[in-house]
């Protein structure tokens, strides 16, 4: 009975233990979520994880505006080569109907132009594959990185929870009280 009693005390010290992780990880994000300053010399810390961040959120958003200009160049192109070839098909024909100079002119303009769409459709083939290749980088490595930063950050809120716990537990700290030391290695 007497190691029943030690186990049940040993679960509330737990209890207890947890419970006050999850205040000090809610105060961390309470203090995160209200802008409220925190403790510079943690943020100082961080602050070459913060810059690696913010080049990744840059990649992120770049990448995302980079596949919607190409896309908007695609149409844009598609639709500059077919005016392009039809203007260059209507000067073909009316050259065929005008024997003089202006009519060869008219021929030579119209053969420029179309060859000219042909080529600007050239284009379109390698801007698709680059648009893939953003499409495949965009869902996969920034997703995947963005699913890792999410778990840093939470690692990294209750982290902080933690030094906040311990700056707490080590303000009241009395070393020569064997029992507040204990309580600040459990921390």
């Amino acid at each position: 009975m007497n190691t029943d009693s030690r186990q049940w005390v040993g679960e509330d010290h737990s209890m207890v233990s947890r419970m006050q992780k999850k205040f000090w990880k809610t105060k961390q994000v309470l203090i995160k979520v209200t802008g409220k300053k925190e403790d510079e010399h943690v943020v100082a810390s961080d602050a070459e994880l913060d810059a690696k961040l913010e080049v990744f959120h840059s990649v992120q958003a770049t990448g995302s505006e980079l596949i919607k200009m190409i896309d908007k160049y695609q149409h844009a192109l598609n639709a500059l080569s077919e005016e392009e070839n039809d203007l260059g098909l209507h000067l073909k024909v009316h050259a065929e109907q005008n024997s003089t100079d202006a009519g060869k002119m008219m021929k030579a303009t119209g053969n420029a132009l179309c060859s000219s769409a042909r080529q600007r459709l050239a284009i379109c083939t390698p801007l698709s594959r680059l648009q893939q290749e953003m499409d495949t980088f965009s869902r996969r490595a920034v997703s995947d990185t963005l699913i890792t930063i999410n778990r840093m950050e939470t690692a990294r809120t209750e982290y902080r929870g933690a030094l906040l716990w311990m700056k707490d537990v080590s303000q009241e700290l009395d070393p020569d009280t064997y029992k507040q030391m204990e309580k600040f290695r459990k921390v």
